[in-house]
């Protein structure tokens, strides 16, 4: 299943004045996120990147590759464990 939020964070850090030569630090790229929705909404970002994939697809590719796997690296680092937990049974008798 897609992750939705991470598409839309790409969307929005795509159209955002971010450059992938900058190598921007991790508050930079949120900021930058953050400023692009307040600006545009995500539908405003998507139809931005919709825009420059019509006009520039040769260089929107290559922007949008960046954007995925600098959001990935941003927000990997602040998602919890998606595993379940497991309880320790050991030792533990549920016979009465």
């Amino acid at each position: 299943m897609p992750d939705v939020l991470a598409a839309a964070r790409a969307e929005a850090l795509f159209v955002s004045s971010v450059q992938s030569s900058e190598t921007p630090p991790d508050g930079v790229v949120r900021r930058a996120i953050a400023d692009a929705f307040a600006r545009l909404g995500s539908r405003g970002c998507a139809a931005c990147v919709a825009g420059e994939f019509g006009d520039h697809p040769e260089v929107a590719v290559a922007r949008m590759r960046w954007a995925i796997a600098t959001v990935n690296a941003v927000y990997a680092r602040h998602r919890p464990d998606p595993r379940p937990r497991h309880l320790a049974l050991t030792g533990a008798s549920c016979a009465r």
